[in-house]
């Protein structure tokens, strides 16, 4: 497979976040990715200046990072044919499985040499009642502890939690997954084929962007507004291409952070009913608001899910938002007959999730509002903090406040969202380009940034991003390789 310009960004990932020369470490990310085989033998690598320009560098530092990998014998560059690397006798049979090139993910995998994550949203660290849930948790001593549907006293409780959310749910319509991600995946796996239209927001959550292209499916992306997915837009798409799947986050969407009219839910659930189009709603976010309903007395039924509209919804959730990603526990609710099939196509990849994260998850379920109400009076305390910083130093950034979840979308007042990424990747700092979650092709001015850092941490980042914004200049490359040190937290 031969990336993109923008997979190949994507795939260098945090390359200047180093010592040295800026060229030298373009080619030893290159190098790297050429002996992992993300880079075929004979695949065509940009030309300079447009690599240089994706990159935010002058072009000598391109031009110089490709002589060094051609003098190594990794790369072959001719006048007329441009660069690609070298052929090789160690080309791997067959084609390769895909690879995620989600910025996003590709910043978890790499080392966080001092570089502020503003790139992935997720709460920094476990609160205290996680462990000493675990220090509580009494394992089964009659237990295989192979449980492909998920811990029965684990369903239940999630059964519950719908039920106080006004949706009836029984046990039997729970799967337990080893975090919403897999349940995405599983959902994709069962009914999804190659080729298959599915529908989704524009933006949209990137992870899920990712599962839908590695089975080959065709985002069919419908535009999200100020309130949420234009629906009547989703209505046309049903009857037009009948999606495989409709894939929706209508309370805090992610990335934009709108709500779903009530009235507007309704309409797209029954659209969905009548077309027969599998409605998968993600509601990891959807109980991170800052209002009221966050309050002492509030109850759990303050923002209805779509299932509550239909009994052919799908929701998708998990406790990584609410609680902690380490945490890996999510979940299915749907109809029991779809969640059959569902726990064994899971059986087939993992034979079911871990116990005791199971047992752990059910008890925090067990005296959940309280664990809830201070996760969102933190995540308040950042957001106001974020914008109270982003205005200070960049005024010129738009930047509407949000009324839950963890992220400010954020509009660049010119340029474009993957360029300016890379300057603020050389001052320290990650973000994820809006452009990464768009499946039509627009957010290019956008920024997603989250608030679940430290105050101090979130003040130093903006810091770094005001001195990175300084010095971008759009359509204009830095200059050629300088030194470059890593900068600690």
């Amino acid at each position: 497979m031969t990336p993109s310009l923008d997979e190949l960004v994507a795939w260098l990932g945090r390359w200047s976040a180093g010592r040295g020369p800026m060229y030298l470490l373009l080619a030893a990310r290159v190098r790297q990715l050429i002996d992992e085989g993300l880079l075929p033998p004979g695949a065509p690598l940009p030309p300079d200046r447009r690599l240089a320009t994706a990159l935010s560098v002058g072009r000598t530092t391109v031009v110089a990072a490709y002589d060094t990998l051609r003098q190594e014998g990794r790369l072959v560059r001719r006048q007329g044919s441009g660069t690609r690397v070298a052929p090789t006798a160690l080309t791997p049979p067959g084609p390769r499985p895909p690879e995620t090139s989600n910025p996003m993910f590709l910043h978890l995998l790499e080392p966080s040499d001092g570089v502020i994550l503003l790139s992935c949203a997720a709460p920094p660290s476990p609160p205290a009642l996680v462990a000493e849930s675990y220090a509580r948790i009494v394992l089964p001593t009659d237990d295989l502890g192979y449980h492909p549907a998920g811990l029965p006293v684990l369903r239940a409780a999630v059964a519950r939690r719908y039920r106080a959310r006004g949706v009836p749910t029984e046990p039997d319509q729970i799967l337990v997954t080893t975090g919403a991600q897999q349940g995405i995946g599983l959902l994709t796996r069962l009914l999804v084929a190659p080729g298959d239209a599915v529908l989704v927001e524009a933006p949209s959550y990137p992870g899920a962007l990712d599962l839908f292209r590695e089975a080959a499916a065709v985002p069919t992306p419908v535009a999200v507004g100020p309130d949420g997915l234009d629906v009547a837009a989703a209505v046309e798409v049903m009857e037009r291409r009948r999606p495989a799947l409709a894939y929706v986050v209508p309370h805090l969407h992610n990335p934009t952070g709108t709500v779903l009219p009530p009235l507007l839910g309704r309409r797209l659930v029954a659209a969905a009913e009548a077309y027969g189009v599998p409605l998968v709603e993600d509601e990891v976010l959807s109980e991170l608001r800052f209002d009221d309903s966050a309050g002492p007395d509030a109850s759990a039924a303050a923002v209805p899910p779509l299932s509550s509209y239909g009994r052919e919804v799908i929701g998708v959730g998990s406790l990584s938002k609410c609680v902690w990603g380490g945490l890996r526990t999510g979940w299915v609710r749907g109809p029991a007959p779809l969640i059959a099939r569902l726990a064994r196509l899971k059986a087939l990849h993992d034979l079911g999730s871990d116990v005791p994260g199971q047992l752990v998850a059910a008890r925090l379920l067990d005296s959940f509002e309280p664990l809830l109400r201070a996760r969102v009076a933190e995540l308040r305390a950042g957001h106001d903090l974020l914008r109270a910083e982003l205005a200070r130093r960049l005024p010129s950034w738009e930047c509407p406040p949000a009324v839950g979840g963890q992220t400010l979308w954020v509009g660049l007042p010119y340029g474009d969202g993957v360029s300016f990424a890379q300057i603020a990747l050389r001052h320290g700092v990650a973000v994820l380009p809006g452009s990464t979650m768009d499946a039509l092709g627009g957010s290019g001015r956008m920024l997603r940034l989250h608030f679940l850092l430290a105050p101090d941490t979130l003040t130093e980042a903006v810091r770094r991003l005001a001195a990175a914004w300084a010095e971008y200049r759009p359509g204009v490359a830095s200059g050629p390789g300088t030194a470059l040190h890593a900068i600690a937290v």
